[in-house]
């Protein structure tokens, strides 16, 4: 019997369940406000805490004529912008807010979900979609691209128009956004126009987790690999090129769904990445396996000692950086993983 492999789906993913699947990740499924732990030495993070309350308290009143969600709906709705540094916990807090709302009524996704769930639905058909919800959550919100900006900027727009309560994640304060990227004053403007959306939350801290960005990746010998992908039913062996070529034929919005039923990932071939709109795709698959907690079997041949080469430097010192930098940390960390199942398990 041949082994799975990824490039052998085509998923197909009805709007209902791209529409179900905006949830928090499963890593971040059972969190609450009280399992977040406010770091006494920075006391911006217990207030985060009680405002983030004070809004989860008003978005669960039952909606009414005289409520929150009344005549001045669409004046009242709240925006909220949670900024700080890595490891503060602030998917954290976005995370305990949508389950605060309630999942029925909070849709949570980063920023690239939602620009490929327009891609997918089209823009007024999302914003119909996410304008049923009292609460919009983007983790992860980045402006890297001037059309993703623009993009972002009106459906955000028009969802505070209809009411829809908002809240972000980020690295950058609103105001700072795209500083740096891109310097067309349209742009800027844009994000100006969003920034005056938010109130902003800043959350102090060191990183908790104590990360640092690296392009390291544990590895396994090729024949290891096979071995440990042929003693199990849930697992997918794919050379990297290949698979990489098999996504630029499937829209981002389906990578989740190409991962339904897999445990493991194995992955031969890999080799640098040296074309923007393929390394973005990756940067995409590589959040979907992240997301579903998938360990990742690198084989080791093809990679050098300095560590794991998937993007070139000039890459690394782009405008995407953020996103390579990001996929190669979460790569390494699910990388780390599959070594250690793979040191588990018995040879054949």
């Amino acid at each position: 019997m041949p082994t799975p492999s990824l490039t052998a789906r085509q998923p197909h993913v009805p709007t209902d369940r791209l529409l179900a699947e905006l949830v928090p990740p499963r890593h971040f499924a059972r969190e609450s406000f009280d399992t977040y732990e406010p770091d006494p030495a920075h006391a911006s993070q217990a207030e985060a805490v009680t405002r983030l309350r004070e809004v989860a308290d008003a978005l669960a009143r039952p909606a009414g004529r005289s409520g929150w969600f009344g005549r001045r709906r669409a004046a009242a709705a709240p925006a909220v912008y949670l900024d700080g540094g890595f490891g503060v916990g602030k998917t954290h807090l976005l995370a305990s807010l949508a389950h605060a709302v309630g999942t029925e009524q909070a849709a949570f996704g980063t920023f690239v979900e939602y620009t490929n769930l327009v891609g997918a639905l089209g823009f007024g058909p999302t914003v119909e979609a996410l304008g049923a919800r009292r609460l919009v959550c983007i983790d992860e919100f980045e402006l890297d691209d001037p059309g993703d900006t623009v993009l972002m900027s009106r459906l955000l727009r028009e969802l505070a128009d209809r009411g829809v309560a908002l809240a972000a994640t980020s690295n950058t304060l609103p105001e700072s956004l795209g500083e740096g990227r891109f310097a067309a004053e349209d742009f800027l403007r844009e994000i100006q126009a969003l920034a005056a959306r938010f109130e902003v939350l800043r959350i102090d801290g060191e990183d908790h987790r104590h990360r640092a960005a690296t392009t390291h990746a544990a590895t396994v010998p090729d024949a290891r690999l096979r071995d440990v992908v042929g003693a199990r039913d849930d697992a997918t062996l794919d050379d990297l090129g290949a698979l990489l070529e098999h996504l630029s034929r499937v829209h981002p919005s389906r990578y989740g769904a190409l991962l339904d039923g897999v445990g493991l990932v194995a992955l031969t071939g890999v080799n640098p990445v040296d074309r923007q709109d393929v390394a973005l795709r990756l940067v995409v698959l590589v959040d979907r396996l992240y997301d579903r907690d998938v360990p990742v079997l690198v084989a080791r041949e093809g990679v050098t000692d300095s560590g794991l080469d998937l993007f070139t430097p000039e890459m690394l010192r782009g405008g995407y950086r953020k996103k390579y930098y990001r996929a190669l940390s979460r790569l390494g960390a699910l990388a780390a993983e599959g070594a250690a199942l793979a040191a588990e398990r018995p040879a054949a």
